[in-house]
């Protein structure tokens, strides 16, 4: 039903910005939850930030609180995430993921996947 397409990364020096944008096909996008997840070389799957649907509602890994932001528009079925302050750390594929139940965290629960998109910090 839903259908997620990842874009914005790429290469990036340390203390630099990025923002990605999650484009997603469907009306009734906006009445799902929509999560940031990453994966670095060699390590595991992991939380990055998640939005409710309306918005009004933002989870955020301690790694990145105070240097993302999550943001959505419903109206253009797209979820943005700005990245400020990047370190070396904060490479890695970034997904995004949707699902109509609320549970940020478990990552394993949601339901749609888009293919990836590469973020590059250098040093």
């Amino acid at each position: 039903q839903v259908q997620l397409v990842e874009s914005g990364g790429g290469l990036v020096q340390a203390g630099g910005s990025l923002s990605l944008s999650c484009a997603a096909s469907g009306r009734t996008f906006s009445r799902y939850n929509v999560a940031w997840l990453r994966q670095a070389p060699g390590k595991e799957r992991e939380f990055v930030a998640a939005i409710n649907w309306s918005g009004g509602t933002t989870d955020y890994a301690d790694s990145v609180k105070g240097r993302f932001t999550i943001s959505r528009d419903n109206a253009k079925n797209t979820v943005y995430l700005q990245m400020n302050s990047l370190k070396p750390e904060d490479t890695a594929v970034y997904y995004c993921a949707a699902d109509r139940s609320w549970h940020p965290r478990r990552e394993w629960e949601y339901d749609y996947w888009g293919q990836g998109t590469q973020v590059t910090v250098s040093s």
